[in-house]
């Protein structure tokens, strides 16, 4: 393979535990190269849950019809 849209291609084709170990492949791969990850978002459970219940309102919205 030799464009990223081959690849994406051919990872689309894969059963979703191989996308799994893909990705996984990936994220060792970047951790290990010189590229820096940003660090981990710290989100308060606060935020989250506000979000979720935001989310779920919408969509009780959304099958309301409303």
């Amino acid at each position: 393979m030799s464009s990223l849209l081959e690849i994406e291609n051919a990872a689309d084709r894969l059963p979703l535990d191989q996308k799994k170990e893909l990705v996984s492949f990936l994220l060792a791969r970047l951790r290990s190269g010189d590229g820096q990850l940003p660090p981990p978002r710290d989100i308060p459970v606060q935020t989250i849950e506000k979000w979720v219940a935001d989310d779920e309102q919408g969509y009780r919205r959304f099958l309301g019809g409303a």
